[in-house]
């Protein structure tokens, strides 16, 4: 099958994955519109927030479902680190069957929600949730949809607030691409200490960075999506963890299961999951901007490349120590401060989508619906909440 690169929207239509390339394609646009909604509502965000972040009886909980719930965890640290507030990840599919472990009545709790389309049963649980078990609760729900449950039921509510992304990432694919980074950067954007305009100026370099990875990367990507690999191992440290699952769940989603996809840090490879590599098998690290995270990354590279076992060995990342020929990286401005993992997560992750796609259109497949059976929803369904 001959490669279409990601600006051919004609042939994506007759593959049935139009949508899909259109949402990877307009990321770094909706960043920098995103730059200007945040300024805008500014104001409102520091109120609603006021000074819970430097209590340290104050909990935040950034949840989400799937995508969304890695968002969570790209976010959570980076922030915790900077607040004497508790910052924390939870699932809201753990949320919901464990509440007693996350939720204490007598102590302040935020609830950060993700959530692309506002309206699957666990987000709206969770929120439920939160309200009934916790005194003092409230709620910043960033969602891409302004007719989802989560805006709706927010709508007036003094204990919430409702960030609103650019309407264009509500994708209407199957898979979460231009919403989670819209998302993410969102969260990173709004809990960061840094003077308001550094933060917003972030964006649009990022935005900058990201055009230049998907004009670099997009027909070498598709060159690779053409390689019958039927495994795919996605691995990293830190937040970048969090970023491999999610690069993972894209291939299965996108290849509806046909390609088996893992992830796992560079460090917990070794202990087990190694055992998975055999020729068909591509292994791609995604490179930390930290000296030594990279330091143990690039021991693995190596001894992955000297092994010989797996089918291809990458790297994506920042220009520095990379050295193979084929490797995916950029060269990342030096910015103050510097970017974190979290920061240029969105920036890696176009590899990952870029791949996914095309591997999915190699396959065959309709990228927009790989499951038109139902089996797989893009919004959940099927999902009871109990009570107790």
């Amino acid at each position: 099958m001959d490669v279409t690169l990601l600006s051919d929207v004609s042939a994506w239509q007759r593959r049935g994955g139009a949508d899909t390339a259109t949402e990877i394609a307009q990321q770094p646009a909706l960043w920098d519109a995103l730059a200007q909604d945040l300024l805008q509502a500014r104001e409102r965000l520091q109120a609603f927030l006021g000074d819970r972040l430097d209590n340290p009886d104050q909990r935040v909980l950034f949840t989400g479902a799937g995508s969304s719930g890695f968002i969570a965890e790209m976010v959570a640290d980076a922030i915790n680190a900077q607040w004497a507030a508790d910052v924390r990840v939870v699932h809201t599919t753990s949320l919901l069957t464990h509440p007693a472990l996350y939720l204490q009545r007598d102590r302040p709790t935020l609830l950060v929600s993700f959530g692309r389309s506002g309206s699957s049963p666990e987000s709206v649980a969770a929120v439920d949730r939160v309200r009934s078990d916790v005194d003092d609760a409230r709620f910043l729900d960033i969602t891409c949809n302004a007719d989802g449950e989560l805006a709706r039921r927010g709508a007036g509510r003094a204990d919430t607030c409702t960030l609103l992304m650019p309407s264009a990432s509500c994708d209407r694919a199957f898979a979460m691409t231009s919403s989670l980074t819209c998302m993410l950067l969102a969260a990173l954007t709004v809990f960061d200490r840094s003077p308001w305009q550094t933060r917003v100026a972030r964006l649009t370099q990022l935005a900058a960075l990201a055009r230049e990875g998907q004009a670099q990367w997009d027909a070498p990507v598709a060159a690779l999506a053409q390689r019958p690999f039927n495994r795919v191992i996605y691995l990293g440290s830190g937040p970048l963890e969090a970023l491999a699952r999610e690069c993972a769940l894209k291939v299965l989603e996108l290849t509806a299961g046909r390609v088996l996809a893992l992830a796992n840090t560079p460090l917990g490879f070794r202990h087990g999951p190694k055992s998975t590599l055999d020729g068909s098998t591509l292994v791609i690290v995604l490179r930390s901007v930290q000296p030594l995270a990279r330091r143990y990354e690039q021991d693995l590279l190596d001894e992955l490349r000297r092994d010989g076992v797996a089918g291809q060995v990458l790297a994506i990342g920042p220009h520095s120590d990379i050295g193979a020929d084929d490797d995916y990286t950029l060269a990342v401005p030096v910015l103050e401060p510097v970017l974190g993992d979290p920061w240029l997560a969105p920036v890696w992750l176009a590899f990952g989508q870029l791949f996914a796609l095309q591997r999915s259109a190699a396959l065959g497949l309709t990228p927009d619906n790989p499951f038109p059976d139902g089996t797989v929803n893009r919004v959940v369904k099927g999902v009871t909440i109990h009570h107790g």
